[in-house]
């Protein structure tokens, strides 16, 4: 299969590329990359670093005539998102991914890709390779941990980076430069409950949510998708108002920056009740379904008997739950006014578990406005805190404020119009970019972001564009050459 891959163009990014989807490397664990990335470095004779929170920077000196040119730095992150289909065999600390092509597009069967960031990471790799390719001083830098909390930018440390301009390969649609994006805010809401026996005359029941698209929670969060804990807590909820339902467990979602694609819940219901619980359920699914036919058609719900649960949770904090997350906001909250079409302010109802006595939930805030940002943290504090959650915000980072007079974008412009006949699209994104990070401890950086065209990022269904994996090759080679003089 990687042969398919390798005839690809341009070979030695697609090299590269295949030889990271070899290489384990979930968020958290990126030892092995991280050291695959300092022995490349080193291999080719050129100086490289590991600082202490995981970063790998590796400086290669300018081509003959080029010394005088203003230094670039080069970024992108080492690590890539876990999330695959139910009923698929992968274990993403221990398998590599089963990449294949598919016509014009790349994937994975049944697993994110890998595509965010590997790409990137593969293309800064072919120019640190190359010797044809003319360009002034260089560094690259390969951050860690990006996708669960953007360590590795936070830990970078001033004085590490010599260069004054730094280009992002992380953004995701070919022909578009990105100049600005949003900040962000972990939330995390907490219940500890006791477990209680099961009355007599309970059956157990098991409810599933799959099928759904998912995706990138800032990339894809106005596209009006189904968030797999959303539903759920509307059958539950319509579970326990109608027949009493009691809840035993529930787990939806894995990560905070993508969007919940299935959830499963056990329940108990009484035997009497039984028979119209799974009525009203499956009556309500049909609603659901037909609401998310255009944006989700191959949301499924089911619910089959199980074996009768040993525990339930006490109903008054079942209850509490299911109220706050009824209420919890989740989605597009305000679209921008400065920019057409860009999302301010959303928030991703992430992750919602129980076990040892705890039922936990996790969302992502973002926004490009720190004020919003911190009316919906006060949002949903005020839901939470009151029915009995403790509330925890922390890994707040900064967004990237654009600078439409940046002296690079300006030349990048004028560089994709002679390449392609045509003005690239200017815009800023609402996913977080380390860029805001990076730049708040090096201001003076001139900053800009671009890649390929990679389509459902952090799901399953992530695919890259393989002709426009070259355009982006080819644009990144010439924009190196134009750098202009200090």
């Amino acid at each position: 299969m990687g042969n398919d891959i390798l005839q690809l163009k341009p070979q030695e990014v697609w090299r590269h590329f295949y030889s990271l989807t070899r290489i384990p490397r979930p968020s958290g664990h990126e030892d092995a990359v991280r050291e695959f990335i300092a022995s490349f470095g080193r291999n080719l004779g050129l100086k490289t670093m590991v600082d202490s929170v995981g970063n790998v920077i590796i400086r290669k000196p300018a081509a003959p005539g080029m010394e005088n040119r203003k230094g670039v730095i080069l970024q992108a992150h080492l690590d890539m998102v876990p999330q695959k289909n139910s009923g698929t065999e992968h274990d993403f600390y221990n398998d590599p991914i089963d990449i294949f092509v598919d016509g014009e597009w790349v994937r994975a069967r049944g697993t994110t890709l890998g595509a965010d960031n590997g790409i990137g990471v593969a293309a800064i790799m072919a120019v640190l390779e190359s010797g044809p390719i003319r360009h002034g001083p260089l560094e690259a830098l390969f951050t860690s941990n990006e996708e669960s909390g953007m360590t590795g930018a936070f830990g970078l440390k001033p004085g590490m980076l010599q260069g004054k301009i730094l280009i992002n390969l992380d953004s995701e649609q070919e022909g578009e430069l990105s100049i600005g994006c949003a900040g962000g805010l972990n939330a995390t809401m907490t219940f500890r409950y006791s477990d209680k026996p099961v009355p007599d005359g309970y059956i157990g029941l098991r409810i599933a949510v799959t099928g759904l698209k998912g995706g990138h929670s800032g990339v894809d969060i106005h596209r009006g998708r189904g968030n797999a804990n959303k539903i759920m807590n509307r059958l539950l909820y319509e579970g326990y108002s109608r027949h009493g339902m009691l809840l035993s467990s529930i787990d939806g979602g894995s990560l905070r920056n993508a969007i919940p694609r299935e959830a499963t819940a056990v329940v108990a219901v009484s035997a009497r009740q039984s028979e119209r619980f799974l009525e009203d359920t499956y009556g309500l699914a049909a609603k659901i379904k037909q609401e998310f036919s255009a944006a989700d058609p191959d949301l499924d719900i089911v619910a089959v008997s199980v074996g009768v649960p040993d525990r339930v949770i006490e109903e008054r904090v079942a209850v509490s739950l299911l109220n706050t997350l009824c209420a919890c906001p989740d989605g597009v909250m305000r679209m921008s006014n400065e920019m057409e079409g860009l999302v301010e302010t959303s928030n991703n109802l992430a992750v919602v578990k129980s076990g040892e006595g705890a039922m936990t939930v996790e969302c992502l805030l973002r926004s490009s406005v720190d004020s919003a940002r911190e009316e919906l943290e006060n949002m949903i504090r005020s839901i939470f805190h009151p029915a009995g959650a403790v509330c925890l915000f922390d890994g707040a980072y900064p967004g990237w404020k654009p600078n439409p007079d940046s002296p690079v974008l300006k030349s990048m412009k004028e560089t994709y119009t002679k390449m392609f006949g045509k003005l690239p699209e200017i815009r800023a994104i609402h996913a977080g970019l380390e860029c805001g990070i990076i730049g708040a401890t090096y201001p003076g950086f001139d900053m800009i972001s671009f890649g390929p065209t990679i389509t459902f990022p952090h799901s399953p269904d992530e695919k890259v564009s393989s002709s426009s994996v070259l355009r982006f090759w080819d644009f990144l080679v010439e924009v190196l050459s134009e750098i202009s003089e200090e």
